[in-house]
């Protein structure tokens, strides 16, 4: 079958999560733009979760970002509809496209309503035995060839395959979080991948214009390799700190502010693990250490803050959940103390005395926005970390740790077959996490 042919039913389980809710407004805007070119075809897209609230949700989540997609392009909008007679301004376009794109949706909590897809996106919870029962169950009701694409970002394919049998038709599809802004896809594949299954998911990825990277199956993949032992170090730096007279708060701190502002990156390593959620983060170790021998893929106190519920994550609404840090308009403004069960402010004396100890910041420093931007990026990096490695104040040697470490990890990477080239792992890292330089450097 075409991948035309497949896009005519398709369903997505787990909708109305935060994976699943982006990958519903990818395939109903490629459905509707389908639709229009051939309008005897009766498209469905069944878009199944077991939260029925979730599910009212994921209707309204849906049109705001159909109608955002439809204005981002509308130049291809206009040419969709070149032959529409009664569509003439672009506000007409696009609630077409938009309501178009909405009537293709069949919104439940049954898992029955795949049974007639020939594409199946799984976006459920990252665990094992989780996946196994829903992918079993419809791989009982589905037909025999259709495709599974599971948003899977450390459970090895090749262990769904083998449990349920589905004969190499299932690839890893890791979207980036939020799928409909995010440009990565990981492609994960193994030997025994079917290859009509790989080549529609490299067609189907270039029709979503996304930078596909592939990367083999072994847990964790590219980016949640590198982020888990990215993160590991972040936390064991912490553990450091703290055996040198730091309390749990000034060390997050510490640590948190050296790898945004020091390393020129986005978000700093606490702020990106409560972004991702910290029992999204945990459930990744899990995860790994299961398939992967290495004892060292734990930390204490990652397993505290689970145990008294501190979890991060987004609300409903996109804002910050309080995690390792605390938030007011999703900008950290505190730290929290594990000990007292309450947050203290990045304010005051105690903000002042750990900037002293990081010390100033080395020749060159910019921020990570600016930075992205600067047409001499390239250059100014050079020269930035230059400075940085002569710098002796406690931040830069910090940070200078923090970046061999991460180019340790991306190369390791390479060196086990988990990516194939070190340009892959810095794909990753440029366009799933947004930095601005790879990990996999001169620097």
């Amino acid at each position: 079958m075409t991948l035309d042919e497949r896009l005519q039913n398709v369903s997505v389980v787990g909708a109305a999560g935060k994976m699943g809710s982006g990958i519903a407004v990818l395939i109903a805007a490629q459905m509707a733009e389908l639709k229009e070119k051939n309008p005897d075809v009766l498209y469905r897209l069944n878009l199944i979760d077991i939260s029925k609230k979730g599910l009212i949700g994921l209707g309204s989540y849906m049109k705001k970002q159909l109608i955002k997609h439809a204005e981002k392009s509308i130049n291809a909008i206009r040419e969709l509809y070149a032959n529409r007679d009664d569509l003439v301004e672009n506000t007409e376009m696009i609630d077409n496209f938009v309501f178009e794109s909405m009537q293709v949706c069949n919104l439940t909590n049954n898992l029955d309503a795949a049974r007639d897809s020939d594409l199946v996106f799984e976006a459920i919870i990252e665990d094992i035995p989780t996946k196994l029962k829903v992918l079993g169950r419809l791989k009982e009701i589905c037909k025999d060839d259709v495709i599974y694409y599971t948003n899977t970002s450390s459970v090895p394919i090749g262990l769904l395959d083998e449990k349920l049998g589905l004969n190499g038709r299932i690839v890893g599809y890791h979207f980036y979080n939020p799928p409909v802004i995010q440009k990565l896809v990981e492609v994960i594949t193994n030997d025994k991948t079917d290859e009509e299954a790989k080549a529609l998911g490299m067609e189907l990825g270039k029709r979503l214009r996304k930078k596909l990277v592939p990367a083999n199956d072994i847990s964790g993949f590219i980016g949640n390799g590198h982020f888990a032992r990215d993160g590991l170090h972040g936390l064991n730096e912490v553990e450091r700190l703290t055996g040198e007279g730091f309390s749990i708060p000034e060390a997050v701190y510490i640590v948190n502010k050296v790898s945004q502002t020091l390393l020129i990156r986005p978000m700093g390593i606490f702020q990106l693990i409560d972004y991702v959620g910290v029992d999204v983060f945990w459930a990744i170790f899990e995860v790994m250490r299961e398939h992967i021998p290495d004892p060292t893929l734990k930390n204490d106190l990652l397993n505290k803050m689970m145990e008294v519920g501190v979890k991060g994550g987004q609300n409903p609404d996109g804002t910050q959940v309080d995690g390792f840090l605390q938030y007011k308009k999703s900008r950290p403004v505190g730290v929290y103390d594990i000990s007292s069960g309450s947050n203290i402010p990045i304010e005051g004396e105690w903000k002042e005395k750990l900037d002293k100890y990081i010390g100033p910041l080395p020749e060159g420093c910019q921020p990570w926005r600016s930075m992205l931007v600067d047409p001499n990026k390239g250059q100014k990096l050079e020269r930035y970390f230059a400075n940085l490695r002569r710098s002796d104040t406690a931040g830069a040697k910090l940070a200078v740790g923090y970046l061999e470490r991460s180019r340790e990890i991306g190369q390791m990477l390479v060196d086990t077959g988990v990516a194939d080239s070190p340009q892959d792992v810095n794909d990753v890292l440029l366009n799933g996490f947004f930095h601005i330089y790879g990990p996999i450097n001169n620097y």
